[in-house]
Protein backbone atom coordinates (compact mmCIF):
# COMPACT_ATOMS: atom_id res chain seq x y z
CA UNK A 1 0.00 0.00 0.00
CA UNK A 2 1.43 3.37 -0.97
CA UNK A 3 1.70 6.34 1.33
CA UNK A 4 -1.68 7.97 1.77
CA UNK A 5 -2.02 11.70 1.30
CA UNK A 6 -3.52 13.66 4.20
CA UNK A 7 -7.24 14.23 3.82
CA UNK A 8 -7.55 11.40 1.31
CA UNK A 9 -11.07 10.04 0.96
CA UNK A 10 -11.44 6.25 1.21
CA UNK A 11 -14.44 4.61 -0.50
CA UNK A 12 -15.98 8.08 -1.02
CA UNK A 13 -16.78 8.16 2.68
CA UNK A 14 -13.89 7.99 5.16
CA UNK A 15 -11.56 11.01 5.19
CA UNK A 16 -8.15 10.17 6.64
CA UNK A 17 -6.95 12.74 9.18
CA UNK A 18 -3.70 11.60 10.80
CA UNK A 19 -1.73 8.45 11.58
CA UNK A 20 -2.42 6.80 14.93
CA UNK A 21 0.07 3.96 14.62
CA UNK A 22 1.93 1.73 12.23
CA UNK A 23 2.97 -1.92 12.44
CA UNK A 24 4.25 -4.76 10.31
CA UNK A 25 0.79 -5.40 8.83
CA UNK A 26 -0.27 -1.86 8.06
CA UNK A 27 -1.19 1.64 9.23
CA UNK A 28 -4.05 2.94 11.38
CA UNK A 29 -5.45 6.44 10.83
CA UNK A 30 -7.91 8.62 12.68
CA UNK A 31 -10.59 9.41 10.09
CA UNK A 32 -13.94 11.11 9.71
CA UNK A 33 -17.03 9.30 8.42
CA UNK A 34 -18.51 11.83 5.98
CA UNK A 35 -21.85 10.00 5.86
CA UNK A 36 -22.59 9.58 9.57
CA UNK A 37 -20.48 12.50 10.71
CA UNK A 38 -18.46 10.60 13.31
CA UNK A 39 -14.83 9.88 14.08
CA UNK A 40 -13.54 6.39 13.23
CA UNK A 41 -10.29 4.49 13.03
CA UNK A 42 -9.27 3.14 9.60
CA UNK A 43 -6.74 0.33 9.29
CA UNK A 44 -5.04 -0.01 5.93
CA UNK A 45 -3.19 -3.20 5.09
CA UNK A 46 0.40 -2.77 3.98
CA UNK A 47 1.12 -3.79 0.40
CA UNK A 48 4.76 -4.48 -0.32
CA UNK A 49 5.98 -3.09 -3.66
CA UNK A 50 6.64 -5.90 -6.09
CA UNK A 51 4.42 -8.40 -4.30
CA UNK A 52 3.15 -11.01 -6.78
CA UNK A 53 -0.51 -10.69 -7.72
CA UNK A 54 -1.33 -14.08 -6.18
CA UNK A 55 0.15 -13.07 -2.83
CA UNK A 56 -1.60 -9.70 -2.92
CA UNK A 57 -4.91 -11.47 -3.52
CA UNK A 58 -4.16 -13.80 -0.62
CA UNK A 59 -3.46 -10.80 1.60
CA UNK A 60 -6.80 -9.24 0.69
CA UNK A 61 -8.56 -12.51 1.47
CA UNK A 62 -6.74 -12.74 4.78
CA UNK A 63 -7.90 -9.23 5.66
CA UNK A 64 -11.49 -10.06 4.80
CA UNK A 65 -11.29 -13.23 6.87
CA UNK A 66 -9.93 -11.25 9.80
CA UNK A 67 -12.70 -8.69 9.40
CA UNK A 68 -15.37 -11.40 9.31
CA UNK A 69 -14.03 -12.79 12.57
CA UNK A 70 -14.06 -9.42 14.28
CA UNK A 71 -17.48 -8.51 12.86
CA UNK A 72 -18.91 -11.56 14.62
CA UNK A 73 -18.07 -9.93 17.95
CA UNK A 74 -20.28 -7.43 19.71
CA UNK A 75 -19.46 -6.55 23.30
CA UNK A 76 -19.03 -3.31 25.29
CA UNK A 77 -15.48 -4.32 26.24
CA UNK A 78 -14.39 -4.96 22.63
CA UNK A 79 -13.50 -2.39 19.98
CA UNK A 80 -16.33 -2.49 17.43
CA UNK A 81 -15.81 -3.12 13.71
CA UNK A 82 -17.96 -0.84 11.54
CA UNK A 83 -17.09 -1.53 7.92
CA UNK A 84 -14.68 -3.15 5.45
CA UNK A 85 -14.02 -1.39 2.15
CA UNK A 86 -11.59 -1.49 -0.76
CA UNK A 87 -9.82 1.44 -2.36
CA UNK A 88 -7.68 0.95 -5.47
CA UNK A 89 -7.69 -2.79 -4.77
CA UNK A 90 -6.40 -2.41 -1.19
CA UNK A 91 -8.52 -3.44 1.82
CA UNK A 92 -9.37 -1.06 4.68
CA UNK A 93 -11.03 -1.97 7.97
CA UNK A 94 -13.11 0.73 9.68
CA UNK A 95 -13.37 0.48 13.45
CA UNK A 96 -14.58 2.30 16.52
CA UNK A 97 -12.27 5.15 17.52
CA UNK A 98 -11.61 5.09 21.26
CA UNK A 99 -9.82 8.12 22.77
CA UNK A 100 -7.67 6.24 25.22
CA UNK A 101 -4.35 5.18 26.62
CA UNK A 102 -3.15 1.62 26.51
CA UNK A 103 -2.71 -0.18 29.81
CA UNK A 104 1.00 -0.18 28.98
CA UNK A 105 0.98 3.63 28.87
CA UNK A 106 -0.96 3.80 32.13
CA UNK A 107 1.67 1.60 33.77
CA UNK A 108 4.39 3.91 32.49
CA UNK A 109 2.60 6.85 34.06
CA UNK A 110 1.68 5.43 37.47
CA UNK A 111 3.90 2.38 37.90
CA UNK A 112 1.25 -0.21 38.71
CA UNK A 113 -2.51 -0.48 39.25
CA UNK A 114 -4.46 -0.26 42.45
CA UNK A 115 -6.48 -3.28 43.53
CA UNK A 116 -9.73 -1.73 42.28
CA UNK A 117 -8.15 -0.81 38.95
CA UNK A 118 -6.77 -4.32 38.56
CA UNK A 119 -10.17 -5.80 39.35
CA UNK A 120 -11.83 -3.55 36.76
CA UNK A 121 -9.34 -4.57 34.06
CA UNK A 122 -9.61 -8.28 34.93
CA UNK A 123 -13.40 -8.19 34.82
CA UNK A 124 -13.57 -6.24 31.55
CA UNK A 125 -10.97 -8.26 29.63
CA UNK A 126 -12.36 -11.56 30.94
CA UNK A 127 -15.79 -10.49 29.69
CA UNK A 128 -14.36 -9.49 26.30
CA UNK A 129 -12.46 -12.76 25.90
CA UNK A 130 -15.52 -14.73 26.96
CA UNK A 131 -17.50 -13.10 24.16
CA UNK A 132 -14.75 -13.84 21.62
CA UNK A 133 -14.32 -17.45 22.74
CA UNK A 134 -18.04 -18.11 22.45
CA UNK A 135 -17.75 -17.00 18.82
CA UNK A 136 -14.87 -19.44 18.28
CA UNK A 137 -12.20 -16.72 18.18
CA UNK A 138 -8.95 -16.61 20.12
CA UNK A 139 -7.14 -13.32 20.57
CA UNK A 140 -3.56 -14.69 20.58
CA UNK A 141 -1.85 -11.55 21.91
CA UNK A 142 -3.42 -10.35 25.17
CA UNK A 143 -0.96 -7.92 26.78
CA UNK A 144 -0.93 -4.41 28.32
CA UNK A 145 -0.47 -2.76 24.92
CA UNK A 146 -3.74 -4.29 23.64
CA UNK A 147 -5.89 -3.24 26.60
CA UNK A 148 -7.30 0.27 26.20
CA UNK A 149 -8.26 2.51 29.11
CA UNK A 150 -10.68 4.97 27.51
CA UNK A 151 -10.72 8.60 28.55
CA UNK A 152 -14.23 8.06 29.91
CA UNK A 153 -13.10 5.16 32.13
CA UNK A 154 -14.19 2.22 29.94
CA UNK A 155 -11.84 -0.74 29.46
CA UNK A 156 -11.67 -2.33 26.01
CA UNK A 157 -9.69 -5.16 24.46
CA UNK A 158 -8.33 -4.38 21.00
CA UNK A 159 -6.13 -5.67 18.19
CA UNK A 160 -7.58 -8.94 17.03
CA UNK A 161 -5.28 -8.52 14.04
CA UNK A 162 -3.82 -11.98 14.60
CA UNK A 163 -7.04 -13.53 15.83
CA UNK A 164 -8.37 -16.48 13.85
CA UNK A 165 -11.80 -18.01 13.76
CA UNK A 166 -11.13 -21.65 14.61
CA UNK A 167 -14.30 -22.69 12.77
CA UNK A 168 -13.20 -21.14 9.48
CA UNK A 169 -10.97 -22.93 6.98
CA UNK A 170 -7.46 -21.54 6.94
CA UNK A 171 -5.47 -20.52 3.92
CA UNK A 172 -2.15 -21.86 2.78
CA UNK A 173 -0.31 -19.32 4.93
CA UNK A 174 -1.47 -21.18 7.99
CA UNK A 175 0.72 -21.28 11.06
CA UNK A 176 1.05 -20.10 14.61
CA UNK A 177 1.71 -16.45 15.27
CA UNK A 178 3.21 -15.98 18.66
CA UNK A 179 2.47 -13.03 20.87
CA UNK A 180 4.85 -11.08 23.09
CA UNK A 181 7.26 -13.47 24.89
CA UNK A 182 6.61 -12.25 28.45
CA UNK A 183 2.87 -12.91 28.07
CA UNK A 184 2.57 -16.05 25.94
CA UNK A 185 1.53 -19.37 27.42
CA UNK A 186 4.20 -22.07 27.89
CA UNK A 187 2.57 -24.45 25.41
CA UNK A 188 2.50 -21.71 22.76
CA UNK A 189 6.17 -20.88 23.38
CA UNK A 190 6.93 -24.52 22.57
CA UNK A 191 5.08 -24.35 19.25
CA UNK A 192 1.71 -25.66 20.41
CA UNK A 193 -1.71 -24.45 19.33
CA UNK A 194 -3.10 -21.15 20.56
CA UNK A 195 -6.25 -22.08 22.45
CA UNK A 196 -8.73 -20.31 24.69
CA UNK A 197 -6.64 -21.54 27.62
CA UNK A 198 -3.62 -19.71 26.14
CA UNK A 199 -5.62 -16.47 26.15
CA UNK A 200 -6.41 -17.08 29.83
CA UNK A 201 -2.72 -17.45 30.65
CA UNK A 202 -1.97 -14.19 28.80
CA UNK A 203 -4.71 -12.44 30.75
CA UNK A 204 -3.14 -13.62 34.00
CA UNK A 205 0.33 -12.51 32.85
CA UNK A 206 -1.05 -9.12 31.82
CA UNK A 207 -2.56 -8.56 35.27
CA UNK A 208 0.62 -9.86 36.90
CA UNK A 209 2.50 -7.07 35.10
CA UNK A 210 -0.20 -4.49 35.87
CA UNK A 211 -0.04 -5.15 39.62
CA UNK A 212 3.74 -5.56 39.88
CA UNK A 213 4.78 -2.84 37.44
CA UNK A 214 6.89 -5.25 35.36
CA UNK A 215 6.26 -8.39 33.28
CA UNK A 216 6.19 -11.75 35.08
CA UNK A 217 9.14 -12.97 33.01
CA UNK A 218 12.02 -10.62 32.28
CA UNK A 219 15.12 -12.04 30.60
CA UNK A 220 18.24 -10.35 29.35
CA UNK A 221 17.05 -11.23 25.88
CA UNK A 222 14.07 -12.83 24.19
CA UNK A 223 15.40 -16.37 24.32
CA UNK A 224 16.02 -16.21 28.05
CA UNK A 225 12.47 -14.96 28.49
CA UNK A 226 11.10 -17.82 26.40
CA UNK A 227 13.16 -20.36 28.30
CA UNK A 228 11.87 -18.97 31.60
CA UNK A 229 8.26 -19.19 30.39
CA UNK A 230 8.71 -22.80 29.30
CA UNK A 231 10.94 -24.20 32.02
CA UNK A 232 10.81 -21.74 34.92
CA UNK A 233 8.45 -21.77 37.87
CA UNK A 234 5.39 -19.53 37.69
CA UNK A 235 6.27 -16.42 39.74
CA UNK A 236 4.11 -15.48 42.71
CA UNK A 237 2.06 -12.35 41.89
CA UNK A 238 3.69 -9.27 43.38
CA UNK A 239 1.61 -6.43 44.79
CA UNK A 240 -1.63 -8.08 43.70
CA UNK A 241 -3.34 -8.22 47.09
CA UNK A 242 -6.66 -10.05 46.90
CA UNK A 243 -6.23 -10.48 43.14
CA UNK A 244 -3.25 -12.80 43.64
CA UNK A 245 -5.31 -16.05 43.77
CA UNK A 246 -7.08 -15.11 40.53
CA UNK A 247 -3.83 -14.33 38.72
CA UNK A 248 -2.23 -17.55 39.99
CA UNK A 249 -5.33 -19.47 38.91
CA UNK A 250 -4.93 -18.17 35.37
CA UNK A 251 -1.17 -18.76 35.21
CA UNK A 252 -1.02 -22.53 35.60
CA UNK A 253 1.39 -24.44 33.41
CA UNK A 254 -1.22 -27.11 32.64
CA UNK A 255 -3.87 -25.52 30.34
CA UNK A 256 -6.70 -27.69 31.71
CA UNK A 257 -6.04 -26.38 35.23
CA UNK A 258 -6.40 -22.68 34.38
CA UNK A 259 -9.23 -20.71 35.93
CA UNK A 260 -12.27 -20.35 33.66
CA UNK A 261 -13.25 -16.81 32.67
CA UNK A 262 -16.64 -17.05 34.35
CA UNK A 263 -14.90 -17.96 37.63
CA UNK A 264 -12.49 -15.08 37.18
CA UNK A 265 -15.40 -12.66 37.05
CA UNK A 266 -17.10 -14.25 40.04
CA UNK A 267 -14.00 -13.94 42.18
CA UNK A 268 -13.28 -10.39 41.05
CA UNK A 269 -16.84 -9.11 41.49
CA UNK A 270 -16.55 -8.18 45.22
CA UNK A 271 -13.43 -6.13 44.46
CA UNK A 272 -14.93 -3.97 41.69
CA UNK A 273 -15.47 -0.22 42.21
CA UNK A 274 -18.82 0.89 43.59
CA UNK A 275 -21.56 1.25 40.94
CA UNK A 276 -21.46 4.68 39.36
CA UNK A 277 -17.75 5.17 40.04
CA UNK A 278 -14.73 4.62 37.80
CA UNK A 279 -11.53 2.92 38.85
CA UNK A 280 -9.54 5.15 36.51
CA UNK A 281 -9.53 8.91 36.54
CA UNK A 282 -11.89 10.11 33.83
CA UNK A 283 -9.97 12.26 31.38
CA UNK A 284 -11.49 15.10 29.42
CA UNK A 285 -11.39 14.41 25.70
CA UNK A 286 -10.08 17.17 23.51
CA UNK A 287 -12.57 18.65 21.04
CA UNK A 288 -13.63 19.28 18.37
CA UNK A 289 -14.79 16.68 17.78
CA UNK A 290 -12.28 14.14 19.11
CA UNK A 291 -8.52 14.15 19.04
CA UNK A 292 -6.76 10.89 19.73
CA UNK A 293 -3.17 11.10 20.84
CA UNK A 294 -0.83 9.02 18.66
CA UNK A 295 0.50 5.99 20.46
CA UNK A 296 4.21 6.07 21.26
CA UNK A 297 6.45 4.37 18.78
CA UNK A 298 8.03 2.34 21.54
CA UNK A 299 5.87 0.55 24.08
CA UNK A 300 6.99 -1.59 26.98
CA UNK A 301 5.39 -4.62 25.44
CA UNK A 302 5.93 -3.84 21.81
CA UNK A 303 5.00 -6.78 19.56
CA UNK A 304 7.67 -8.90 18.10
CA UNK A 305 8.98 -7.99 14.76
CA UNK A 306 9.31 -10.48 11.99
CA UNK A 307 12.58 -12.18 11.33
CA UNK A 308 14.93 -10.79 8.76
CA UNK A 309 17.18 -12.57 6.37
CA UNK A 310 20.66 -12.36 4.96
CA UNK A 311 21.78 -9.90 2.33
CA UNK A 312 24.42 -10.92 -0.21
CA UNK A 313 26.04 -7.50 -0.29
CA UNK A 314 27.19 -4.69 1.92
CA UNK A 315 24.89 -1.90 2.93
CA UNK A 316 25.42 1.31 4.82
CA UNK A 317 26.28 1.32 8.47
CA UNK A 318 23.13 1.24 10.62
CA UNK A 319 21.79 4.45 12.06
CA UNK A 320 21.93 4.43 15.89
CA UNK A 321 18.52 3.50 17.31
CA UNK A 322 16.45 6.21 19.03
CA UNK A 323 17.13 6.48 22.75
CA UNK A 324 14.62 5.06 25.17
CA UNK A 325 13.85 6.24 28.66
CA UNK A 326 15.19 4.05 31.47
CA UNK A 327 11.68 3.02 32.41
CA UNK A 328 10.81 1.94 28.90
CA UNK A 329 14.09 0.12 28.54
CA UNK A 330 13.44 -1.74 31.75
CA UNK A 331 10.02 -2.86 30.58
CA UNK A 332 10.83 -3.65 26.98
CA UNK A 333 11.69 -7.26 26.32
CA UNK A 334 14.90 -6.90 24.44
CA UNK A 335 14.19 -8.21 21.06
CA UNK A 336 15.35 -6.93 18.02
CA UNK A 337 17.69 -7.93 15.72
CA UNK A 338 17.77 -10.15 13.09
CA UNK A 339 17.84 -13.58 14.28
CA UNK A 340 16.38 -14.19 11.12
CA UNK A 341 18.98 -13.16 8.98
CA UNK A 342 19.68 -16.42 7.79
CA UNK A 343 17.45 -16.65 5.11
CA UNK A 344 14.52 -15.30 6.55
CA UNK A 345 15.90 -16.08 8.67
CA UNK A 346 18.21 -18.03 9.76
CA UNK A 347 16.69 -16.77 12.50
CA UNK A 348 13.64 -14.94 11.67
CA UNK A 349 12.13 -14.72 15.02
CA UNK A 350 10.13 -14.89 17.87
CA UNK A 351 13.02 -14.38 19.42
CA UNK A 352 12.60 -11.28 17.95
CA UNK A 353 13.27 -13.82 16.52
CA UNK A 354 10.79 -12.56 14.72
CA UNK A 355 12.28 -9.40 14.97
CA UNK A 356 15.51 -10.57 14.97
CA UNK A 357 15.56 -10.89 18.54
CA UNK A 358 18.77 -12.16 19.03
CA UNK A 359 19.37 -13.83 22.04
CA UNK A 360 22.62 -12.92 23.30
CA UNK A 361 22.73 -11.89 26.88
CA UNK A 362 23.72 -8.29 27.48
CA UNK A 363 27.30 -7.70 28.22
CA UNK A 364 27.96 -5.71 31.30
CA UNK A 365 29.61 -2.37 30.90
CA UNK A 366 32.24 -3.14 33.50
CA UNK A 367 34.51 -6.11 33.03
CA UNK A 368 32.14 -8.20 30.96
CA UNK A 369 32.48 -11.91 31.56
CA UNK A 370 31.91 -13.94 28.43
CA UNK A 371 30.92 -17.59 28.58
CA UNK A 372 33.35 -20.23 27.39
CA UNK A 373 32.86 -21.32 23.81
CA UNK A 374 32.11 -25.00 23.26
CA UNK A 375 34.70 -27.10 21.45
CA UNK A 376 34.11 -29.29 18.43
CA UNK A 377 34.68 -32.30 20.68
CA UNK A 378 31.50 -31.52 22.64
CA UNK A 379 29.30 -31.10 19.54
CA UNK A 380 27.22 -34.20 18.97
CA UNK A 381 24.72 -35.12 16.21
CA UNK A 382 21.11 -34.22 17.02
CA UNK A 383 18.05 -34.98 14.93
CA UNK A 384 15.03 -32.69 14.72
CA UNK A 385 12.18 -31.81 12.36
CA UNK A 386 11.24 -28.41 10.94
CA UNK A 387 7.64 -29.09 9.91
CA UNK A 388 5.04 -26.36 9.42
CA UNK A 389 1.47 -26.48 10.71
CA UNK A 390 -0.10 -27.22 7.36
CA UNK A 391 1.09 -30.82 7.46
CA UNK A 392 3.85 -30.66 4.83
CA UNK A 393 6.06 -33.68 4.39
CA UNK A 394 9.75 -33.95 5.20
CA UNK A 395 11.59 -31.46 7.36
CA UNK A 396 13.86 -33.86 9.31
CA UNK A 397 17.54 -33.00 9.59
CA UNK A 398 20.67 -33.71 11.61
CA UNK A 399 23.09 -31.14 12.99
CA UNK A 400 26.00 -31.27 15.44
CA UNK A 401 25.08 -29.25 18.53
CA UNK A 402 25.87 -29.34 22.25
CA UNK A 403 23.72 -32.05 23.85
CA UNK A 404 23.01 -29.86 26.88
CA UNK A 405 21.52 -27.02 24.85
CA UNK A 406 17.75 -26.62 25.18
CA UNK A 407 15.68 -26.87 22.00
CA UNK A 408 12.16 -26.05 20.88
CA UNK A 409 10.31 -25.76 17.59
CA UNK A 410 8.45 -22.69 16.43
CA UNK A 411 5.97 -22.46 13.56
CA UNK A 412 5.83 -19.11 11.86
CA UNK A 413 2.88 -17.81 9.91
CA UNK A 414 3.76 -16.13 6.64
CA UNK A 415 3.75 -12.36 6.39
CA UNK A 416 4.01 -9.83 3.60
CA UNK A 417 7.63 -10.63 2.85
CA UNK A 418 8.19 -14.25 3.79
CA UNK A 419 6.16 -17.43 3.38
CA UNK A 420 5.30 -19.73 6.33
CA UNK A 421 8.21 -21.55 7.88
CA UNK A 422 9.26 -23.77 10.76
CA UNK A 423 12.22 -22.95 13.00
CA UNK A 424 14.10 -25.25 15.36
CA UNK A 425 16.06 -23.41 18.08
CA UNK A 426 19.02 -24.74 20.05
CA UNK A 427 19.97 -22.42 22.91
CA UNK A 428 22.88 -22.56 25.35
CA UNK A 429 22.10 -22.50 29.04
CA UNK A 430 23.41 -18.94 29.42
CA UNK A 431 21.50 -17.73 26.37
CA UNK A 432 24.78 -16.43 24.94
CA UNK A 433 24.76 -18.72 21.93
CA UNK A 434 21.96 -19.89 19.67
CA UNK A 435 21.73 -22.11 16.63
CA UNK A 436 18.59 -22.03 14.50
CA UNK A 437 17.53 -24.14 11.55
CA UNK A 438 14.71 -22.61 9.53
CA UNK A 439 12.86 -24.29 6.67
CA UNK A 440 10.59 -22.68 4.08
CA UNK A 441 8.74 -25.60 2.43
CA UNK A 442 7.85 -25.24 -1.26
CA UNK A 443 9.82 -22.02 -1.50
CA UNK A 444 10.74 -22.81 -5.11
CA UNK A 445 9.95 -22.27 -7.95
CA UNK A 446 7.74 -19.31 -7.00
CA UNK A 447 10.55 -17.47 -5.19
CA UNK A 448 14.29 -17.15 -5.21
CA UNK A 449 17.02 -15.81 -2.95
CA UNK A 450 16.73 -12.41 -4.59
CA UNK A 451 13.09 -12.12 -3.49
CA UNK A 452 14.14 -13.06 -0.01
CA UNK A 453 16.88 -10.44 -0.03
CA UNK A 454 14.43 -7.74 -1.13
CA UNK A 455 12.20 -8.69 1.76
CA UNK A 456 15.09 -8.38 4.19
CA UNK A 457 16.07 -5.03 2.73
CA UNK A 458 12.57 -3.74 3.31
CA UNK A 459 12.49 -4.98 6.88
CA UNK A 460 16.01 -4.07 7.96
CA UNK A 461 17.10 -0.91 6.13
CA UNK A 462 20.43 0.49 7.17
CA UNK A 463 21.79 -2.72 8.69
CA UNK A 464 25.31 -4.04 8.03
CA UNK A 465 25.44 -7.24 6.02
CA UNK A 466 28.13 -9.16 4.21
CA UNK A 467 27.80 -12.23 2.03
CA UNK A 468 29.53 -14.81 -0.09
CA UNK A 469 28.65 -17.89 -2.07
CA UNK A 470 29.52 -21.20 -0.47
CA UNK A 471 30.04 -24.67 -1.87
CA UNK A 472 27.66 -27.31 -0.51
CA UNK A 473 28.31 -30.08 -2.99
CA UNK A 474 28.17 -32.67 -0.23
CA UNK A 475 24.44 -32.13 0.25
CA UNK A 476 22.27 -34.45 -1.89
CA UNK A 477 19.44 -33.41 -4.20
CA UNK A 478 18.76 -30.86 -6.90
CA UNK A 479 18.73 -27.16 -6.25
CA UNK A 480 17.45 -24.12 -8.12
CA UNK A 481 20.38 -21.85 -7.26
CA UNK A 482 23.64 -21.65 -5.33
CA UNK A 483 23.91 -21.58 -1.57
CA UNK A 484 24.91 -18.33 0.10
CA UNK A 485 26.67 -17.62 3.38
CA UNK A 486 26.15 -14.35 5.28
CA UNK A 487 27.67 -12.49 8.15
CA UNK A 488 26.09 -9.48 9.82
CA UNK A 489 26.12 -7.60 13.09
CA UNK A 490 23.26 -6.18 15.10
CA UNK A 491 23.08 -3.77 18.00
CA UNK A 492 20.26 -3.59 20.52
CA UNK A 493 19.61 -0.95 23.14
CA UNK A 494 21.46 2.23 24.01
CA UNK A 495 24.98 2.94 25.06
CA UNK A 496 26.73 2.13 27.31
CA UNK A 497 24.87 -1.19 27.69
CA UNK A 498 24.05 -1.89 24.06
CA UNK A 499 24.03 -5.56 23.10
CA UNK A 500 26.25 -6.40 20.15
CA UNK A 501 25.70 -9.67 18.36
CA UNK A 502 27.20 -11.28 15.34
CA UNK A 503 25.15 -13.53 13.08
CA UNK A 504 26.60 -16.19 10.80
CA UNK A 505 24.04 -17.55 8.35
CA UNK A 506 24.09 -20.19 5.64
CA UNK A 507 21.19 -20.19 3.15
CA UNK A 508 20.70 -23.57 1.49
CA UNK A 509 18.34 -24.13 -1.47
CA UNK A 510 17.52 -27.85 -1.40
CA UNK A 511 14.93 -29.24 -3.78
CA UNK A 512 11.83 -27.04 -3.51
CA UNK A 513 12.69 -25.95 0.03
CA UNK A 514 14.86 -23.14 1.35
CA UNK A 515 16.83 -23.92 4.53
CA UNK A 516 18.73 -21.47 6.72
CA UNK A 517 21.26 -22.41 9.38
CA UNK A 518 22.30 -19.55 11.65
CA UNK A 519 24.64 -19.19 14.61
CA UNK A 520 24.36 -16.10 16.84
CA UNK A 521 27.19 -15.14 19.22
CA UNK A 522 28.44 -12.15 21.24
CA UNK A 523 30.31 -9.84 18.90
CA UNK A 524 33.27 -9.86 21.28
CA UNK A 525 33.78 -13.51 20.43
CA UNK A 526 32.92 -13.44 16.73
CA UNK A 527 36.36 -14.37 15.35
CA UNK A 528 36.80 -17.39 17.57
CA UNK A 529 33.09 -18.31 17.37
CA UNK A 530 33.09 -18.37 13.59
CA UNK A 531 35.62 -21.19 13.60
CA UNK A 532 34.61 -23.07 16.73
CA UNK A 533 30.84 -22.78 16.32
CA UNK A 534 29.65 -21.68 12.90
CA UNK A 535 32.15 -23.54 10.73
CA UNK A 536 31.94 -26.59 12.97
CA UNK A 537 28.13 -26.64 13.10
CA UNK A 538 26.88 -25.37 9.73
CA UNK A 539 28.98 -27.85 7.80
CA UNK A 540 27.32 -30.77 9.64
CA UNK A 541 23.77 -29.88 8.58
CA UNK A 542 22.13 -32.57 6.47
CA UNK A 543 18.49 -33.30 5.59
CA UNK A 544 17.26 -36.76 6.52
Amino acid sequence: MDEVDPQRLIADRYRLLHVLGQGSMGTVWAAHDEVLGRQVAVKGILHTPGMPDAEAAQLRERTMREARSIAALSHPNLVTLYDVVQQDGDPYVVMELVPSRSLGEVLQEQGCLTEKQGAAVLDAVAAALGSAHRAGITHRDVKPGNVLIADDGRVKLTDFGIARNVAEATMTARGITLGTPAYIAPEVAQGGDVSEAADRWSLGATLWAAMAGEPPYVGKNVMQTINAVIHGDVPVPAGAGRLAPVISGLMRKEPAERLELVDVRKQVYPLLPEPGTDAFEVRESVAPPVVVRPKPKIQPDAPLADDPGPLPFLVTRPTPPPRRSRLVSALVVVAAVALFLAGSGGGFALTRLVAGASLLPPTEQTSPTLPTLPTSATLQPRTAAAVTANGDQGGKFTLNVEQSWASYTEQRAGDLRFPPSAVVHFVSGSGAYEVTVQRFPEYYPKRDVKAYVLGVQGRWPGRFFGGEKVETASLPGDRYEDSIQFFYKTVEGDEPNALRRSHFSRVLPLGNDLWVVEVVVPTEQEDEARVRLFDAIASTFAPV
